[in-house]
């Protein structure tokens, strides 16, 4: 096949997958389509879990520092013109990690995270597109801030899984100069998802030393299989995780995945491995949080900052700009888990006022309280600390 039949726009794929296939991985089989019609608990498919939980936890493995304690900062001027306002994302953050980690100073609340030696990568989502990708003032404010704490520019790393979706939605080096921008998933000034040698450039950013192994399969064809990289039983992790940064600053988009949402657990899970079409139908929630336990993301991961400013309460994880809201939120913690069932109950709050589900459906946890029975966090609302902090 010509390196010209292997070129996919993004538009093309997801015009696939609304087609069939890989779409029952993007809309009815994401949690919260369907539960009330299961007429007894499935039998899921065996994985690799032992694996993860056989390596030793270090001191700053999940759920980090601050188990169990979420910051919520509110701002209700944080957007001006429909676009997040910079100014106010900037004092939204440095707000928010100091009532996080009780520091006196803005880079004594950094240095608890993060050293001017490490190697930091910042996991955006840029999944839905412009409408609805990790916004830039945060992103930027992020940078900002640790480069007050002395992080030099060249030790950040912005990335996610498909390095044009981060080029699409303005992760560039013109916008971002001295950051490095690397995604798994790559193609060529040609929009080629293939090398001179035949290869995916997206196998040569795979780590086979790990992997997360399931036993469910799914064949893709020509076109689908640059997204995945590989088919088979095996998902493996990004080299980016295992190799490329030492720690991780996780910021996701406060956004539903059908009753459900895509948060913290989420955007690191699908966003960190391989071959994920085959995880959707039958193992949604157990990769959510299984692939979390991993040391290249459990031991990796020091902070999450759950990007609210707007989000979405339908339609996720894609951006139907109907369903597009302003919760003018930030969401931050160490611990993945306590961030995403905090975002759960916005979302929720939203869903049930804008009389999309009338009550909570404990299905759509399931993947919170895997991830709790695996250590790496707070699922129990009673047992979640939040602060508030309300700015003008």
């Amino acid at each position: 096949m010509s390196r010209k039949q292997h070129q996919l726009s993004r538009r093309s794929f997801f015009n696939l997958a609304a087609a069939g296939g890989i779409g029952a991985a993007l809309s009815s089989l994401i949690p919260g389509k369907g539960f009330a019609r299961e007429p007894q608990e499935q039998v899921k498919p065996s994985t690799n879990i032992q694996d993860a939980m056989a390596y030793g936890r270090t001191a700053e493995s999940m759920p980090g520092k601050y188990p169990g304690k979420v910051v919520q900062v509110v701002h209700e001027n944080c957007v001006v013109n429909n676009e997040p306002d910079q100014a106010a994302a900037y004092e939204m953050l440095r707000r928010g990690m100091l009532e996080l980690s009780g520091a006196e100073t803005l880079s004594e609340a950094w240095l608890q995270f993060v050293t001017p030696s490490d190697k930091i990568g910042l996991k955006v989502n840029p999944v839905a597109g412009k409408v609805l990708t990790t916004s830039h003032q945060l992103v930027r404010a992020v940078i900002s801030q640790l480069g007050e704490a002395g992080i030099p520019m060249d030790h950040i790393v912005i990335w996610d899984r498909r390095e044009f979706e981060l080029h699409e939605t303005g992760f560039t080096q013109e916008n971002y100069p001295g950051i490095v921008i690397t995604g798994t998933e790559q193609q060529d000034a040609s929009g080629s998802f293939y090398g001179p040698d035949g290869l995916l450039y997206g196998e040569k950013m795979i780590d086979k030393d790990w992997y997360y192994w399931a036993d469910v399969e799914e064949e893709y064809d020509a076109y689908t299989l640059p997204y995945m990289v590989n088919s088979g039983k095996y998902s493996y992790f990004s080299k980016i995780c295992t190799q490329q940064v030492d720690k991780i600053i996780n910021i996701p988009i406060l956004k539903n995945a059908g009753a459900s949402v895509t948060l913290c657990l989420k955007n690191l899970a699908y966003g960190c491995i391989s071959n994920t079409g085959r995880l959707h139908k039958d193992l949604w929630s157990e990769t959510c949080a299984q692939v979390c336990a991993f040391p290249p993301v459990r031991d990796k991961v020091v902070l999450n900052i759950a990007d609210g400013i707007r989000g979405c309460f339908n339609g996720g994880p894609g951006a139907n700009p109907q369903f597009i809201t302003e919760f003018k939120t930030l969401l931050l913690g160490s611990d993945p888990v306590a961030v995403d069932r905090i975002g759960y109950e916005i979302v929720l709050k939203k869903r049930i006022a804008e009389g999309i589900q009338t009550e909570d459906k404990p299905k759509a946890r399931d993947f919170m309280n895997m991830a709790q029975e695996l250590g790496l966090g707070i699922a129990d609302l009673d047992r979640i600390d939040v602060a508030v902090v309300n700015l003008t």
